[in-house]
């Protein structure tokens, strides 16, 4: 098969992980993999492991978008994939503009996959307009149940992401020539309880009742120190101004490190104790909570979403009702303690699990 899959840019992000694994699942296939987006810094990557990238300005949340539909459209009866598969609303808009009018006979097939809780409106409402509509949660499937009912339940398909247990494993240790950079960057570590909240710099992620847990664990006596991974865009520079400000407040100028953008997020969890998610809204997934728990790292997290399904399933001592900070120092406190370890990651949360129910509803679509 030849598969079109479309995104915004090709970044740090799960929508990205997803479509470059996909990607990179179909090229060792012997499949034909093409991947449309304004490019990124993955670019390379993505071609390294087999896959095509064709660049395109589809990222814009602008009217002056549209101008890409007769561009799109003519790059698909040029390369007449026989799976059309969008990933984001803005490109999911043009793509289906495009395809809607090209001849039904040649056309692709339409999938699409639904990434998160997006707000609820005719705009979404292209994230369901596919042949095949993929959620990857079972909170999204009831988001997408309860919120468009015009999609017909039948062509939901529930999709979980997944993770290499090839490379996210129990007992995993980093390289030692990363070690030792790691050990002199982050001398101040030594003897500390490490708590890791990674993902990027916007108000829902949780970062305040991070800093919150550091400093009350602090004041309870544990000496902990809390990592920050993650960047913050160009437009969030402020929430990061500001929650260098809190840390000051807090009095933990030299208990938070802010490590910015990280492509070893694998490494820096499994230097730390514990990690935290804790999103205010729920979150659609929550990979980085399934990779820390394949890594065998407890995980402290708002039973909310995606998240708190994977907490439910792998480790239900780490849960904790969404946005109680009394309950969240209390269950970090257990967890520090020693309450049991994460249970074992297997099917359905690997990723080649993931990748094979993709291409099965690929599969399903060409016959």
């Amino acid at each position: 098969m030849k598969i079109v899959q479309i995104l915004p840019e090709l970044n740090a992000g799960g929508v990205e992980g997803c479509v470059m694994e996909v990607a990179a699942h179909l090229a060792r296939a012997g499949h034909q993999s093409l991947v449309i987006s304004h490019g990124g810094r993955r670019v390379a990557e993505l071609e390294t492991a087999g896959s095509r990238h064709i660049q395109m300005p589809v990222h814009r949340k602008s009217l002056a978008s549209l101008l890409q539909v007769r561009a799109l459209r003519k790059v698909l009866a040029e390369e007449r994939p026989d799976i059309l598969h969008v990933h984001s609303r803005v490109p999911g808009w043009l793509a289906w503009l495009a395809w809607r009018s090209m001849d039904p006979a040649t056309r692709p097939r339409l999938v699409s996959t639904v990434h998160g809780f997006y707000s609820v409106n005719g705009y979404s409402a292209i994230m369901t307009r596919g042949e095949r509509v993929i959620a990857v949660s079972e909170s999204i499937r009831q988001y997408i149940v309860e919120n468009y009912p015009r999609t017909d339940r039948e062509i939901i398909r529930t999709i979980l992401h997944g993770i290499d247990p090839q490379s996210c494993f129990s007992g995993f240790h980093p390289p030692c020539e990363w070690l030792s950079r790691w050990h002199e960057q982050q001398a101040g570590l030594a003897g500390k309880c490490v708590l890791l909240l990674a993902g990027r710099l916007t108000r829902l992620k949780g970062h305040e009742d991070f800093l919150w847990l550091i400093a009350a664990l602090k004041r309870a006596g544990i000496p902990a120190h809390g990592l920050i991974a993650g960047e913050a865009h160009v437009k969030k520079q402020a929430y990061l101004h500001e929650l260098r400000q809190a840390v000051a407040t807090h009095g933990l100028a030299a208990d938070v490190t802010f490590l910015g953008h990280r492509a070893d997020v694998r490494e820096v969890m499994a230097m730390s104790d514990v990690v935290c998610a804790l999103s205010r809204q729920p979150e659609a997934f929550g990979l980085t909570v399934l990779e820390a728990i394949a890594l065998g790292k407890p995980v402290v997290g708002y039973a909310c979403g995606g998240v708190g399904e994977l907490l439910d399933a792998l480790f239900p001592a780490g849960r904790v009702p969404l946005s109680d900070r009394a309950q969240l120092l209390s269950t970090t406190q257990a967890v520090i303690a020693g309450v049991p370890l994460p249970l074992p990651v297997g099917a359905p949360f690997t990723l080649d699990a993931m990748c094979q129910a993709t291409l099965a509803v690929y599969d399903e679509l060409v016959g």
